[in-house]
């Protein structure tokens, strides 16, 4: 598919308050999960992250095609809670319908899933990865117990699988990164897409650093690769969140 606008951006578009209210929100949830013993590391399809391969080194921004081995890297490293507080659906889907309309995207969608709080710490990475394919192949499938695959050895549902019915036979067609940290928090972490071989050359990659400062927000198509490459120094807050629809037709 090829776009006018590949992202669409708001620099600065959640207060300092407001960004901080959510790193607190989210580092209590994930104090709330640590307590009782719950997993907080962040999955992925194919339960290839860096708690279920231990004997497997870190990919980085490496893309698939440059690994000896892709079985020998983990492609992520990163400590997620969820958060469903109606106020932040309130305060940030605004900026997802108007950014859908600037960028002449136009999509349906009708549903939000909850929102991933993310934590990465130094050396933690998202490897290459989309949030959706955005077709009737990539549909949410409902969980049936016994007859669905069984679920994965992290504790997630296996991929494609849902229990939200308002997930069922939906597709992620719209994602959002908003950045939570003042500038200096951490170097690395920075959000990259790929674009593509359509691309020209020079252009294929694309390193985001217009989100930079606090409170900044990225709204992108969910099927576009992207990775957000290692943290050197600090640690990295991020609120990400996906809308859903019936793929397209």
């Amino acid at each position: 598919m090829q776009l006018t606008h590949n992202y669409w951006f708001f620099k600065e578009a959640i207060s300092p308050e407001n960004c901080q209210k959510i790193i607190d929100l989210g580092l209590s949830e994930l104090d709330r999960l640590n307590s009782i013993g719950e997993n907080t590391e962040g999955v992925t399809a194919g339960n290839t992250q860096k708690g279920s391969m231990p004997k497997a080194k870190p990919a980085g921004e490496l893309l698939r095609s440059q690994h000896d081995n892709p079985d020998n890297y983990y492609i992520r490293d990163s400590k997620v809670a969820w958060l469903n507080d109606k106020w932040l659906y309130d305060l940030i889907t605004p900026f997802i319908n108007e950014a859908n309309l600037q960028a002449n995207w136009k999509w349906n969608w009708d549903y939000c899933e909850s929102f991933q709080f993310t934590v990465y710490k130094p050396d933690g990475f998202y490897n290459w990865h989309t949030d959706g394919g955005s077709d009737h192949n990539s549909k949410y499938q409902r969980y049936i117990y016994g007859i669905s695959p069984p679920i994965e050895k992290s504790g997630a549902l296996p991929k494609g699988y849902v229990r939200n019915n308002n997930l069922v036979g939906k597709t992620r067609k719209i994602s959002m990164t908003l950045n939570l940290n003042v500038p200096g928090d951490y170097d690395g972490g920075n959000l990259k897409f790929d674009f593509g071989q359509n691309s020209l050359k020079e252009d294929r990659i694309k390193e985001c650093v217009e989100i930079r400062p606090q409170g900044s927000m990225i709204v992108f198509p969910s099927f576009l690769h992207h990775c957000v490459t290692p943290v050197t120094k600090g640690t990295r807050y991020s609120l990400v969140l996906w809308c859903v629809g019936e793929p397209w037709k």
